[in-house]
């Protein structure tokens, strides 16, 4: 670090200043940077953006949207404060200025909270401590990960919102999952009809599969039949099994000679 440089503010061309690895944020709206841009070039930058010395030069640290506007008004040099900070405290920095912003989007936020939490080696209780956050909020900003890269790309790009997201969440089987986003899209159907519409979507599934096991059972029922009768034909006992079926009913008749019912045996009253 240069003498004299830490925590003043120095004058840096942008193209000496490297992004941050660990930015959270990775779409920026073009028409908010423009209005950005154009008020540094009629107001200057009044808040510097803050970097940290790496070998090589800088590393931006906080203020991506701030350091983007400037290029776009063609600032020569961009105030900056250089703070003594490490990568983990640079993350971790980047990632509680765009909390305090509250607009990141769906799946920023909780990608940035997985590499905080990757970073700082902790639990989820503990990161929401440290982020003052309830636990309940971060685990659910991380349930939100369970989407494909996909399903993201869709989410973000038809502007749906995290509770359109937590709903279709609670769909586990992936591919009617898909499905029921692409309809919640071509529907632009909004939380609560989303959230009805994913209800009657479990509903019926599960419907089905009570269909599909209770006609196993009546198979599993059929095949105890004929292995009981075909038990009485290797004991000599010359049993029949008679089935036919309409378009109603299954009818299974199973005939026992009452000789060989009742041999060695009293015959019931």
């Amino acid at each position: 670090m240069l003498f004299g440089e830490k925590n003043r503010v120095v004058d840096l061309r942008p193209e000496q200043i490297a992004p941050n690895p660990a930015q959270p944020r990775k779409e920026f709206n073009a028409q908010e940077l423009q209005d950005l841009a154009r008020s540094i070039r009629a107001n200057g930058l009044i808040q510097p953006i803050v970097v940290r010395r790496v070998p090589g030069g800088y590393e931006l640290v906080a203020g991506e949207r701030r350091l983007r506007a400037c290029r776009i008004a063609g600032m020569k040099t961009v105030p900056c404060i250089v703070n003594d900070c490490t990568a983990d405290e640079s993350a971790v920095m980047a990632m509680t200025e765009n909390l305090q912003r509250r607009d990141l989007g769906v799946f920023e936020e909780a990608e940035g909270l997985r590499r905080l939490i990757d970073t700082w080696h902790v639990t989820q209780e503990e990161a929401a401590a440290r982020l003052g956050r309830s636990q309940s909020a971060v685990a659910n900003k991380l349930r939100l990960l369970r989407f494909s890269g996909e399903e993201r790309g869709m989410i973000t790009s038809a502007g749906l919102t995290e509770r359109h997201a937590r709903a279709l969440l609670r769909i586990e089987d992936t591919g009617l999952r898909r499905r029921a986003l692409r309809a919640v899209i071509d529907n632009e159907y909004n939380v609560r009809r989303t959230d009805e519409y994913v209800t009657r979507l479990l509903s019926g599934k599960a419907e089905k599969q009570h269909r599909l096991f209770v006609a196993k059972d009546v198979r599993i029922f059929l095949n105890t039949i004929a292995h009981a009768v075909n038990m009485m034909k290797k004991s000599g006992i010359s049993a029949q099994t008679l089935r036919s079926e309409t378009d109603d009913y299954i009818e299974c008749v199973v005939r026992i000679p009452k000789a060989q019912a009742f041999a060695g045996g009293q015959k019931p009253a």
